[in-house]
């Protein structure tokens, strides 16, 4: 017993302890399990109260993730029998490093939170490896080492160029892009927001706190990056004509179509997403129809004008504000969306008026999700054809291919910011 009648080996708890547990956790639903961050997030999340706990957590779990395999090459190098890849000691060093590394958090203060996750586990082999490495003043080299298979995956398809670009890209997160519901006052906006804008209706400026942001609660704008808001441009103006937009929570694309007068149907599988949608639908004074249902057994006897299929997907070209989904997206999950995604434009162009317009999009880095479903489409509906997108219309350092859509690639835009990657196409009804 000390002194003070305590038993000397009764463990202390350590600041900041939950918020490692949680981030412990979210790395194993995805990296063991397959999950994606957001979907295991409610149940990692469950004992932090504080918004600033939760945010160390989701900081960790993301530096983690964009830099796995350059934490794994700095473990590799100090042990003499490399860790299993799903040791927990590995995850908890890999945590460490992200905090001392990559977040600034002081050496002794990281590997003291690291260590009572490892409790019955090897502590002494942990602190033997953080410390070796501190002792050497290792540092992360200044471009990110992408997961292999991903990087061979995307060098067959796209050539070096791109990877390096990937590579650069994952290093930090995205700037926050801001889209307005009036396009007119784009100008005053980027003022107001102190930002820049790289096409009408756009602004984009460093991340902040959103809410605090001029605007925002009155409806002026809301949060898409600039990929993800082309889609919706391609339609024009609604001029009060239907507009169907598929798997639409959380509502960026039908604010969009709202805004630019289309008279929309947002349909989406998710209640709870929906819920979301209608509370920014609310809060920016705009409107649409809501229905709750898979897009794949909804039917309906409605002939639209304009229908949006902006379809599920493996979603790696939102790498870097998820980097988790480079360690989800698997030969078989591509070639499983693949699917669901002919599968929906077939349903859809059921739907669609002559002389209609299907924007097909995908926020994937995969040619089988994007251009290989877009030629079978094609090939297997005759009524239909390519409308080409206009140059014009898109930022700096995008263009059309020449079968009229639209490829975006990191490194592409010509904003160091960059964008995700997508893919975009518009096909006519005729």
């Amino acid at each position: 017993m000390s002194a003070q009648g305590e038993p000397r080996d009764k463990p202390r708890a350590v600041q900041g302890a939950e918020s490692r547990r949680a981030a412990l956790q979210l790395l194993d639903a995805v990296l063991r399990q397959g999950k994606s961050v957001d979907a295991a997030m409610g149940q990692a999340f469950r004992r932090l109260k504080r918004a600033d706990d939760r945010g160390l957590a989701a900081a960790i779990t993301g530096e983690v993730l964009r830099r796995l395999p350059d934490y794994d090459a700095l473990i590799d190098s100090a042990t003499k029998n490399p860790l299993p890849d799903d040791a927990k000691a590995r995850m908890v060093l890999r945590m460490a490093l992200a905090q001392a590394l990559a977040l600034g958090t002081p050496h002794h203060a990281a590997i003291s939170t690291a260590l009572p996750l490892l409790a019955g586990g090897p502590k002494r082999l942990a602190h033997g490896v953080f410390g070796t490495l501190s002792r050497q003043e290792v540092t992360l080299p200044e471009i990110p080492t992408l997961p292999y298979p991903v990087s061979m995956r995307w060098q067959r398809h796209w050539g070096d160029a791109m990877v390096e670009a990937a590579a650069r890209a994952i290093a930090v997160p995205p700037p926050l892009d801001i889209i307005l519901a009036d396009p007119a006052n784009t100008e005053d906006w980027a003022a107001k927001l102190g930002g820049q804008s790289l096409l009408p209706g756009h602004v984009r400026r460093e991340r902040a706190s959103v809410h605090d942001l001029p605007g925002y609660a009155e409806g002026r704008w809301w949060v898409q990056d600039v990929s993800a808001s082309l889609p919706a441009r391609f339609f024009g103006l609604g001029e009060g004509r239907k507009a169907l937009d598929l798997c639409a929570a959380p509502g960026g694309k039908t604010m969009q179509l709202a805004a630019q007068g289309w008279q929309v149907t947002a349909l989406d599988r998710a209640e709870s997403r929906l819920t979301r949608l209608s509370e920014n639908l609310a809060r920016t004074g705009l409107s649409a129809a809501t229905v709750c249902a898979d897009a794949l057994e909804w039917a309906t006897d409605e002939q639209y004008d304009a229908i949006l299929v902006d379809a599920p997907c493996s979603a790696t070209g939102i790498f870097r504000r998820h980097p988790d989904v480079l360690y989800r997206a698997s030969p078989r999950l591509i070639a499983e969306s693949a699917e669901i995604q002919a599968a929906m434009l077939d349903r859809a162009s059921r739907w669609l008026k002559p002389g209609g317009s299907l924007v097909y999009a995908v926020c994937s880095l995969e040619p089988e999700e994007g251009e290989a479903v877009a030629k079978d489409f094609l090939a297997g509906h005759p009524a239909f054809t390519v409308e080409p997108i206009d140059a014009a219309s898109l930022p700096e350092g995008l263009a059309p291919v020449p079968e009229g859509w639209l490829r975006i690639l990191p490194g592409q835009i010509a904003d160091p910011g960059g964008a995700d990657g997508f893919f975009i196409v518009r096909f006519r009804h005729s």
